[in-house]
């Protein structure tokens, strides 16, 4: 009698902690496991070659694939995988600034606008002309045309993705970014580019920031810099095409006719990372502020996809495959065709 009306007395909050904890701390563990693992691979090799962002995916989903985990873990890790995963977005705002605009020039910037938008397009529709579903289709379009894992981590709460869609579009989008990095550099020689045109095609086709810089590192530093600076135009398309996400799900959602609220076209992490980038752009977060906001939505990003990966049947992956890695392939050899295209009609030299 005494346990039952001390249960009873509990605090809701501290029930909930109670309830949360046991899934948090194995994403936590599992996210951890990642960032070492990471952190090996980079003293061995001197390369990222795997990000920690897909390790805790992997580590994740061979712990939901060979161990039993009892029902109690269950809240914890849906928190990580959507409330973190939403904070970490936010936080992600911070890191970009519309700056970048001025020093590109309008022609460029349309010319960057334009290449998003047209390689999400035709990505999603060779997804779905090779038998992916809507929205596995919808997020490898977004990692392939405009910064790969994180693309596809923001625009997944959008449109309410399954997390065996995320990992599947994660896990084969991440190989084919490491493969870009590593055979781009053929093209500097194989095509005759100037170093700005290396530059501009390094930025367009390749994924993470980090992996630009890698990408574009054998054209020189004027290939980094306009690399990095094309790099960041397109990562800024990342609000509008969720925001566009947002109001093409929400519109369904609620059928033909229906009245649709602001909240149900952007969500509030939406709307908290159009805010951080305005606070950035406008200066009032200090320059010392972003890098740490910058390694916080990172390692929460990392949290998320640890939780996912914990929520992830390894045969999803499998069934799926094969038809991701055919529409990622085919993807990229758009947007690198349609990037050729731009830099030929802008007659960048």
């Amino acid at each position: 009698m005494r346990i039952a009306v001390e249960t009873e007395n509990i605090h809701p909050w501290t029930g909930r902690f109670i309830s949360l904890a046991p899934g948090i701390l194995l994403s936590c563990l599992v996210a951890l496991a990642a960032f070492g693992l990471e952190a090996v691979e980079v003293h061995i090799t001197e390369h990222r070659f795997v990000e920690n962002l897909v390790l805790a995916i992997l580590i994740g989903t061979a712990i939901r694939s060979l161990v039993h985990l009892p029902a109690a873990f269950n809240p914890g890790i849906r928190f990580c995988e959507k409330f973190v995963l939403e904070v970490a977005i936010v936080l992600l705002g911070a890191s970009i600034s519309v700056q970048a605009l001025k020093a590109a020039g309008p022609a460029l910037v349309l010319g960057i606008v334009f290449t998003v938008i047209a390689a999400i397009a035709i990505s999603y529709g060779i997804g779905r002309g090779l038998g992916l579903k809507h929205k596995l289709a919808t997020l490898v379009a977004c990692g392939n045309s405009i910064c790969g894992n994180s693309a596809i981590a923001a625009a997944a709460p959008v449109i309410d993705a399954e997390p065996e869609d995320i990992a599947s579009a994660i896990a084969f989008t991440a190989v084919l970014g490491v493969i870009m990095v590593l055979a781009l550099p053929l093209a500097l020689v194989g095509l005759g580019l100037t170093a700005p045109q290396y530059g501009v095609l390094s930025g367009l086709t390749v994924y993470a920031v980090p992996q630009v810089l890698a990408a574009a590192q054998p054209g020189g530093v004027i290939a980094v810099q306009t690399g990095t600076l094309v790099k960041l135009i397109r990562v800024m398309m990342l609000g509008p095409v969720l925001l566009a996400l947002g109001m093409t799900a929400r519109a369904a959602a609620s059928g033909a006719g229906a009245k649709v609220k602001l909240k149900h076209i952007a969500p509030w992490f939406i709307i908290g990372f159009a805010l951080m980038m305005a606070l950035r752009s406008a200066g009032a977060i200090p320059e010392g502020v972003v890098p740490p906001l910058a390694h916080a939505s990172n390692a929460l990003t990392v949290l998320a996809m640890a939780a996912l990966g914990l929520s992830v049947d390894i045969r999803a992956l499998g069934r799926a495959g094969g038809r991701v890695i055919a529409t990622a392939v085919l993807s990229i050899g758009v947007l690198t065709a349609i990037a050729l295209g731009l830099i030929f009609v802008l007659q960048i030299g």
